[in-house]
């Protein structure tokens, strides 16, 4: 089939790039020149595992391409998906639908025969019907069905979750829309794709309503390590005996620095924001938010106690600085106030990470950056481990030591073992399972 996406930032190039290997032939659009032209030489403008050859590969089978007008595209699509940015509201925590608006009334008017206009974007409940009244508006003769078809992909694992995912939502009444989805998704599956066929507004609700339930689960074991510290349990031990009942589940239960990210922190903002809008306080989100901006804020106070309680003059290592591993997302990130609120003590901070400091240089200029997690650590009062890269699961731990002015490592992570830290020397604290030295 023939796809238009409108979008080449994360979802859309990632969902682009797995539709043209599933055999259809797509057309990634953006009104970004310089993205397209670097595209088109083959630059990938995100970092995610694996998407740099995928893109290759399809381009090189002349299955994708890209442009910078959408008007050939969505005329000859079967199916176009909106996948352009949501980003938070300035000044309310709404999310902002203009880009997603201006795509409508762009798409409108390029539409010739029956397509399946198709919302990938994180929008809010209602969302698709604005999309309709916008392009019935701009072209009232449009043979057009609005669907609502949420993205479930985790950066730094996009194209597995694509292509072997849980679930795919695909929110539309209309039996012509269900039929074009349908076959778009069919190669995922020899037998039947796991398709999920509902309402367009239920669609919307359950993208917003499981990123909720997942930023819970973290906030949730994050408190409950604050409390294990206190009383002296092992927060992995409780994970673990907790998530071993499947009516929990193990994942989304370790204890860190809290969420962050292009996702959790800007949909349940906008989740609750919605609920609001509908005289439906959700009290659970609103404390998660909460919960999660006091405690990335609490982790230089973490840094600040394992020193003693005085950091200013002192230098601090910081490893990891992308919100997770496996991508360069700085986008809320838990390094971003805990290496603010360093620096606000008086601290000295040097960073390392595999492939965020570009994006980092922009939300933390203050600060040195380094060319391995050695150099960051030279001459250290402490170290402190954000972000649980591979790269740093199995450090040299004497080489680390004799760089370090002193042998203080903070995992915000739980990567080490308290005992093997002890064993060389180290004074050593982590989340949730108590001090070590």
């Amino acid at each position: 089939m023939k796809i238009a996406m409108i979008g080449t930032g994360y979802v859309g190039l990632v969902s682009g790039a797995c539709f043209a290997d599933f055999g259809h032939q797509v057309t990634c659009v953006d009104k970004d020149e310089a993205k397209i032209d670097g595209l088109r030489r083959g630059e990938i403008p995100i970092f995610e595992p694996g998407l740099d050859a995928l893109v290759a590969s399809n381009v090189k089978a002349g299955r994708l391409d890209f442009a910078t007008e959408l008007t050939a595209a969505v005329g000859d699509a079967d199916a176009v998906f909106i996948a352009v940015g949501t980003p938070s509201r300035r000044g309310d925590g709404h999310a902002d639908l203009s880009y997603v608006h201006a795509a409508a009334r762009e798409i409108a008017v390029a539409l010739k025969g029956f397509t399946v206009v198709v919302t990938k974007s994180t929008v809010p409940v209602g969302t698709g019907d604005e999309v309709e009244l916008l392009i019935r508006e701009a072209n009232p003769t449009a043979d057009v069905v609005i669907a609502s078809n949420p993205e479930f992909l985790r950066e730094g694992a996009a194209i597995r979750d694509f292509k072997f995912p849980d679930r795919i939502v695909v929110g539309t009444d209309d039996e012509r829309g269900r039929k074009v989805l349908g076959e778009i998704y069919r190669p995922l599956s020899l037998n039947a794709a796991p398709l999920m066929y509902t309402a367009r507004r239920t669609a919307e609700l359950i993208k917003y309503a499981a990123n909720a339930f997942l930023a819970t689960k973290i906030t949730f074991i994050n408190e409950i390590a604050d409390l294990a510290e206190k009383v002296g349990a092992d927060v992995q031990e409780v994970a673990r005996g907790i998530g071993m009942d499947n009516r929990i589940g193990p994942k989304f239960l370790h204890a860190g620095p809290g969420f962050g990210g292009s996702c959790f922190p800007k949909d349940t903002r906008a989740l609750v924001k919605i609920a609001l809008d509908h005289d439906v306080p959700l009290r659970i989100v609103e404390a998660v938010l909460a919960v999660n901006d006091n405690r990335k804020r609490a982790m230089a106070r973490k840094v600040s106690h394992a020193l003693g309680g005085n950091i200013r003059g002192k230098t601090v290592a910081v490893l990891g600085l992308t919100f997770k591993p496996d991508t360069d997302d700085m986008r809320e990130a838990p390094s971003i106030p805990l290496v603010t609120g360093l620096l606000d003590m008086g601290a000295k901070v040097r960073a390392f990470d595999p492939v965020g400091m570009e994006q980092a240089r922009a939300e933390l200029p203050d600060i040195t950056y380094c060319n391995d997690a050695y150099a960051c650590a030279e001459g250290a009062d402490a170290l402190v481990i954000v972000t649980e890269w591979v790269q740093f699961r199995a450090l040299d731990l004497g080489r680390l030591k004799a760089a370090m002015k002193q042998p203080v490592v903070i995992d915000l992570r739980n990567i080490y073992r308290a005992e093997q830290m002890a064993a060389h020397g180290f004074v050593y604290e982590s989340v949730g399972r108590g001090s070590k030295a």
